[in-house]
């Protein structure tokens, strides 16, 4: 089911106001039913982590907004890293098209999060062919609502592929590295979109992306930039 204008400022921490703004501007995409705004779900993800609109000026999606009030909760300060932590970070894995890396990526990760790899694989080619989710710089967010954890943390698995591979990225270059995201609810589904897609405009981490690391030198990279962001 669509979203309603009230969904949508529960779902980025900003209120109705902001999002009619936006929508009167033009910002945001939508449609309308019965003189009724809607938003489709794949539509705002595409947008959060696709667009340049000025995220961190104009909302706190990178942020829960109780913890400008308890700064030492830090609930989701550190969400990304400790998400890497959980999900954990693969080399080389084969894959000579989108198909295939998401098919034997599927594969290693179903191991360890206990999802079925053929379920796995249709949903998030699924959500491919709705909406590729290759970004710029080499960097691609494959991902599903449709897969959430029945528990209270998230996950984020990095997988290398053994050689670059075409993924219908926004600046047509092949992708180096993806950040399959796997989480518990739809706000930190959000915010971890929106800190990879922040990322991924980090010119410093997409060169050190790009000599593959290993995961211990990842989340210390992590660490920090996450401590910088707030």
């Amino acid at each position: 089911m669509d979203l309603k204008i009230e969904d949508v400022a529960d779902l980025l921490n900003v209120s109705e106001s902001t999002i009619r703004r936006w929508l009167s501007d033009g910002k945001i995409p939508a449609y309308q039913l019965n003189e009724e705004y809607r938003f489709n779900r794949n539509e705002v993800e595409d947008w959060i982590v696709r667009n340049e609109l000025e995220t961190e000026k104009e909302f706190n999606i990178l942020q829960d907004s109780d913890e400008h009030k308890h700064p030492s909760r830090g609930i989701k300060q550190y969400a990304l890293f400790r998400a890497i932590h959980k999900g954990g970070v693969y080399h080389d894995v084969p894959g000579s098209n989108k198909e295939e890396i998401i098919r034997n990526s599927s594969e290693i990760l179903c191991k360890q999060l206990g999802f079925d790899p053929d379920l796995m694989t249709d949903l998030l080619l699924d959500r491919e062919n709705l909406m590729p989710t290759g970004l710029n710089h080499g960097i691609a967010i494959p991902h599903t609502r449709e897969i959430t954890f029945n528990t209270h943390y998230d996950a984020v698995a990095v997988v290398f592929p053994k050689e670059p591979i075409d993924f219908g990225a926004l600046d047509n270059e092949p992708v180096h590295t993806l950040f399959f995201l796997f989480a518990c609810d739809d706000k930190r589904h959000l915010n971890l979109l929106a800190k990879i897609a922040h990322l991924s405009r980090d010119s410093k981490m997409m060169d050190f992306l790009k000599k593959k690391p290993i995961k211990n030198d990842i989340l210390s990279f992590l660490r920090s930039w996450e401590a910088d962001i707030g």
